[in-house]
């Protein structure tokens, strides 16, 4: 039975949310189990792993703990549904109704899907919401764009026809992370199922809930079966089964950078299956002196780390000012970091949440013991924290006269830890900017025009953003460079990810 019905009230405050999690966790049962072949399964080895709320400390579920037996068996329905052309050979507008049905039921259960991130992963409730809404229009985006892609024809002469057409991959295994648990999910599932694949999703052991609700969603929205399976588990078993595995045609990965270098090894050691990865990002945000605004800058500079508890791929963790007005706009930062502490998840009015877990907990907290070591100045935060007397909080922490060398400057902490770092020129500004093993995402704030367009054709980034930050939609592609990664997610691009190019020459009697 559904969270959410056409007369439960829409939940507006922190009291309003706790009735809806209490709801949620006590008087109706989570879904725990692996889908696999349209039916919820335990683990074919009976193993379980806890999912903890972070903000509290409370166990939430027990989850089924997939390994390669049940990767096997999902492999081969996925396959069995492919190739039983169900689904891979519907007509665009076929699969365009069902995904549109499955978006309708996502809107319709939208804050029992954000409402199982929060708990899940400890993001603030507002925060999920936003992300429901992306991952919403994303499945709306794919829809309506599978029927509105044409093939080519090539030229000829006269006794020739050639044609060049899209088809399926086949099957696809998704790895997602656990930070936007659904909205990651929508990036990868999209435009996979849009484009005729059977899809096996594999959330993160951190943050698996709500996928297993998409789950008993899109057997609603009349998927076919197989054509779309979740299992639940680790990567170093179920995750590695699916990238070793023969009969899985694509890799499609979000997460840190060296998972990714792990999955292309297993592609090469199986069957050479296509690896699209969205892997790290140490994003340099560059504020130059000409800003008009100061004060709207350093607000956004401030979001861009410390949104979604800096646990963000593209976050603005490299913050470069203009040494004419570092101080001043320091403390700007500095101010709109104090608006920005953690709070209760479920209350609307917190910016940041929890931890995900004791082990991010410990490993930011340790990078911001080396940053001290290491000589930089801790100008704000640096702390544990809790709420109410519990969870894995860490306030806002900003880190001034950060030099290259740093750890805190080079290496992705995943947590809300902003490095500052000066420059003089335009020059410095770029090298700074690139030298890093990332090119996820840059920031460029200037009122130069001319500035504005020399800059950004020479930061090795996979996406600029001109005075704003990640203010983007689902109409462009989302992916990185150098170490952050090959593929693209978002946008037309994405469709074309999770098709195969066919050359079809005909031969004709003139």
């Amino acid at each position: 039975m559904p969270l959410s019905t056409p007369e439960t009230p829409i939940p507006e405050t922190l009291a309003d949310w706790q009735v809806l999690a209490k709801r949620l966790t006590t008087e109706q049962r989570l879904e725990t189990r692996a889908y696999i072949d349209d039916a919820f399964v335990d683990a074919a080895g009976g193993a379980t792993f806890t999912t903890v709320n972070p903000a509290t400390g409370e166990t939430l579920a027990e989850v089924a703990s997939c390994d390669a037996a049940d990767a096997e068996a999902a492999v081969a329905a996925a396959r069995r549904a492919f190739e039983s052309g169900e689904w891979s050979r519907r007509s665009p507008a076929g699969r365009k109704a069902v995904l549109l049905k499955l978006a309708e039921l996502m809107e319709a259960n939208q804050h029992e899907l954000a409402l199982l991130d929060s708990l899940d992963m400890g993001k603030p409730v507002n925060s999920s919401l936003g992300d429901m809404a992306g991952a919403i229009g994303c499945i709306r985006h794919h829809a309506e764009s599978i029927d509105k892609l044409y093939g080519e024809v090539a030229p000829t002469g006269e006794e020739s026809l050639g044609l060049v057409m899209r088809e399926p991959l086949g099957v696809v295994a998704s790895i997602v992370p656990w930070n936007f648990p659904l909205m990651m999910t929508a990036w990868k599932i999209g435009p996979a199922l849009a484009a005729g694949n059977s899809v096996i999703l594999k959330p993160s052991e951190k943050s698996p809930l709500s996928a297993l609700r998409l789950a008993e969603l899109t057997r609603e929205a009349g998927l076919s079966r197989g054509v779309f399976q979740v299992l639940p588990g680790f990567g170093h078993t179920v995750g590695k089964a699916l990238a070793l595995s023969m009969d899985v045609d694509c890799l499609a990965f979000t997460g840190s950078t060296g998972v990714g270098k792990q999955l292309m090894q297993y592609a090469g050691q199986s069957n050479l299956k296509k690896v699209f990865l969205e892997c790290g990002g140490k994003s340099p945000n560059v504020i130059f002196a000409d800003c008009k605004d100061l004060d709207r800058v350093a607000e956004h500079a401030a979001a861009a780390i410390f949104h979604n508890q800096g646990e963000v791929c593209i976050a603005g963790s490299r913050l470069l000012v203009e040494n004419t007005i570092r101080e001043a706009f320091v403390d700007k930062v500095l101010a709109a970091a104090e608006r920005m502490q953690p709070g209760d998840p479920l209350d609307p009015d917190s910016f940041m949440g929890a931890m995900v877990d004791q082990a991010q907990h410990e490993r930011v907290l340790d990078y911001i013991r080396r940053g001290v070591a290491e000589g930089a100045t801790l100008r704000a935060g640096g702390e544990a924290t809790q709420v109410e007397g519990k969870g894995l909080f860490i306030g806002p922490t900003v880190f001034d006269g950060v030099t290259d060398g740093m750890a805190i400057g080079r290496e992705e902490i995943f947590g809300p830890v902003l490095a500052v770092f000066g420059f003089d020129t335009e020059e410095e500004a770029v090298r700074l900017a690139n030298d890093s093993d990332y090119g996820l995402a840059a920031g460029l704030w200037s009122q130069d025009i001319d500035r504005i367009m020399r800059v950004t054709r020479r930061l090795r980034s996979g996406q600029v953003f001109v005075n704003n930050w990640a203010d983007m939609d689902q109409t462009v592609p989302f992916g990185g460079v150098k170490q952050s990664g090959n593929g693209r997610d978002k946008s037309h691009h994405s469709l074309e990810e999770y098709s195969d190019l066919k050359s079809v020459w005909m031969t004709l009697a003139v």
